[in-house]
């Protein structure tokens, strides 16, 4: 599958919604995982639990997306703009109840039916997970094909190192469709003021 493994997992887990929070609060927590020059400009969506339906609290005008936070995957998501369609499929697939694993199940046969575009080489995904069992801020970058000789990254994990502030990037998946580089973001400051 195109899409990464640790997405997948905590954003297969269950809905993404929009809390009793102020509009302004939720936009501005949901565009924590991204650089700064990326939060002003960020659209903001969230997807209603029992139907799937995707709701845009805030319209941007860049490459990115981001959802609320998620308080069962504990986890606040953004990602390129061309993998919101697939986004739209799992929380659909979810609110029709289905399982992490047939949710993956379906993401992988509407790639193969054409129906979902393959990631484009190099689009990125943000996740700042909200538990300490996690890397806390890691940034994904999508490689299908990639191997460490084509482009140069070590396929030794790097996850228990980040987990102590250590971490650097590493290839997951070197060689498949689903290859990506985990890049974690050690000791970063996060606020949630508003962009």
């Amino acid at each position: 599958m195109l899409i990464t493994a640790v997405l997948m997992s905590a954003l297969v887990a269950g809905p993404a919604g929009a809390g009793a929070q102020p509009l302004k609060q939720q936009i501005a927590e949901a565009v924590l995982p991204l650089p700064e020059d990326l939060k002003a400009d960020a659209t903001v969506v969230t997807y209603n639990p029992d139907t799937g339906a995707r709701r845009v609290l805030r319209q941007g005008t860049n490459q990115v997306e981001c959802q609320t936070m998620d308080p069962q995957a504990m986890q606040t998501s953004c990602y390129s703009k061309a993998l919101a369609s697939q986004f739209d499929l799992m929380a659909m697939l979810r609110a029709e109840g289905k399982s992490p694993e047939d949710v993956q199940a379906g993401i992988a046969a509407a790639r193969v039916a054409g129906e979902l575009p393959p990631p484009t080489f190099g689009s990125m995904a943000y996740a700042l997970r909200h538990d300490s069992r996690r890397i806390k801020l890691l940034w994904v970058m999508l490689v299908p094909g990639a191997t460490s000789e084509s482009i140069g990254v070590s396929t030794v994990s790097q996850r228990e190192n980040a987990l102590r502030g250590r971490g650097r990037p590493w290839l997951m998946r070197a060689g498949t469709p689903g290859a990506h580089i985990m890049i974690p973001i050690n000791n970063t400051p996060l606020s949630s003021s508003a962009p």
